[in-house]
């Protein structure tokens, strides 16, 4: 294994480690707020003036739009004003939205500030902050540790929610979320190493002429759509959960925590190995099928599970555990289908995609328990995987290939064009983009043959990150 070309060699500085534990901080303070409602919202929604199941539907999934909306031009803005100004804005729409939430006493009201929660859209700017702050070689195990916050985040506030929900209620919630974001900016403002510059990078940030091919990919087209069918399905899941464990199965909102604490875990265990399955013994499209087809299932548990409480917590532990395997899988699929320099703009896409999911799950739900009640919208969501299942039934079998940055030093557009052929003639290098502007270029490599050597010939001293 080439451990040495994956940067194992070269201990990350202080500075890195700082900047990745604090963006993850922030990472997992803001997304905590926005899962803690999950739980027990629709109860609390039905309790507000003016509710409606396609309002409380509604409610839950706006932010998603929101965060479809401004994500790309948020980004676009920070390359312009820097990154810290657009993340402190970005927050403060965040506590500007859970305030106008924990305020309100309609429907109407926590749908504003739902999708004032949801307008501070910082995922790729806080991406692009730590690509600013950190060398080359760091940057796929920086934007791993952010990656993972997101599942903490999710798993934590699934098990806190209804533990605060006990506690202050659901406006209580909100105003934690308030109070969190104030903490959020204090990550931002005295934790989060300034930089002395930012550029853009084409393996984390959008690229717009790369829109067009992004979208023209077959492969990639069927990711998306895979991302926007999860999240369609968990949140149209959560628009009647909570009224199927309370009212149906007899697990009162503040107590769903003991359920959730072991199956979150349970699942978390059983999804491991089929990761390691997945990637190393190279059945990425197996697994993908399966887990597709095991979430769609989960659907089913519930409606036959009546009022058992066992028959429920079998069918939450076999959402939870495809659940898990996918929001793996996916992300890992699209950094691999990928062209060496569209990474970025190809999860611009993705995640996109991934929000406009939680808004249609949102709404759509909320339409279908209006019209169907509980099991009829329990069951367009398993005919809604059902269509995943036929897209994705078509994919062709990945290439295990992973992105790696290169620092490289190319004047002019004869010597990148050399040095693209030189780095393409290296075994084990699938795919090249030189990048002479980035002073990088971006690679796609098989990691059980890249001649790790021959690869180091070519690279410059990576610089030292930028930070004032």
């Amino acid at each position: 294994m080439p451990e040495d070309l994956l940067g194992l060699d070269d201990k990350m500085s202080p500075q890195e480690r700082r900047t990745a534990y604090s963006l993850a901080t922030i990472y997992i303070v803001r997304m905590l707020g926005l899962f803690m409602i999950l739980p027990g919202f629709t109860i609390y929604g039905a309790e507000l003036k003016g509710h409606t199941p396609l309002l409380i539907g509604l409610a839950l999934g706006i932010y998603g739009l929101s965060q479809a909306t401004f994500q790309v031009p948020l980004g676009a803005l920070s390359d312009r004003i820097g990154r810290k100004p657009v993340i402190l804005l970005a927050l403060t729409l965040f506590i500007a939205g859970s305030t106008v939430a924990a305020l309100s006493h309609t429907i109407i009201g926590v749908i504003v500030g739902r999708a004032l929660q949801g307008a501070g859209a910082m995922s790729s700017t806080v991406m692009a902050l730590a690509a600013d702050l950190t060398r080359e070689q760091h940057r796929t195990k920086i934007m791993a540790t952010i990656g993972v916050s997101i599942g903490i985040a999710f798993t934590t506030g699934m098990i806190l929610g209804p533990v605060l929900n006990a506690w202050i209620g659901v406006s209580g919630i909100f105003w934690s979320t308030a109070v969190m974001g104030l903490l959020a900016m204090g990550v931002a403002i005295g934790v989060v190493p300034n930089p002395r510059s930012h550029s853009h990078h084409r393996d984390v940030g959008v690229v717009a002429a790369s829109f067009g091919n992004v979208l023209r990919n077959r492969e990639l087209l069927r990711l998306d759509l895979g991302i926007f069918i999860m999240q369609f399905v968990l949140t149209s899941n959560f628009v009647v959960l909570p009224v199927l464990l309370t009212h149906v199965t007899g697990v009162p909102v503040n107590r769903s925590w003991e359920l959730y604490l072991p199956i979150m875990v349970l699942a978390f265990l059983l999804m491991v190995p089929f990761i390691v399955i997945a990637e190393r013994r190279r059945k990425m499209r197996q697994i993908l099928l399966g887990a597709i087809a095991v979430l769609g299932l989960s659907d089913l548990a519930y409606v036959y599970a009546g009022r058992s409480v066992f028959g429920m917590a079998t069918g939450l532990l076999i959402f939870f555990t495809a659940f898990s395997i996918l929001e793996a899988t996916l992300p890992s699929l699209v950094a691999k289908v990928a062209p060496a320099d569209q990474k970025g703009t190809a999860m611009g896409a993705y995640s996109t995609s991934q929000f406009l999911g939680v808004f249609t799950g949102g709404t759509v739900g909320g339409i279908a328990y209006g019209a169907w009640g509980i099991h009829g919208a329990i069951l367009t969501s398993a005919g809604v995987v059902l269509l995943w299942l036929l897209a994705a039934a078509g994919m062709a079998e990945p290439q295990y290939l992973s992105s790696y940055v290169l620092p490289i030093k190319a004047s002019d557009a004869q010597e990148a064009n050399a040095l693209k052929a030189a780095l393409t003639s290296i075994r084990g290098v699938a795919d090249v983009a030189i990048a002479p502007d980035e002073g990088v270029a971006y690679l796609k490599i098989d990691r059980a043959t890249i001649d790790e050597m021959a690869l180091r010939a070519f690279m410059r001293p990576a610089r030292e990150p930028l930070a004032g």
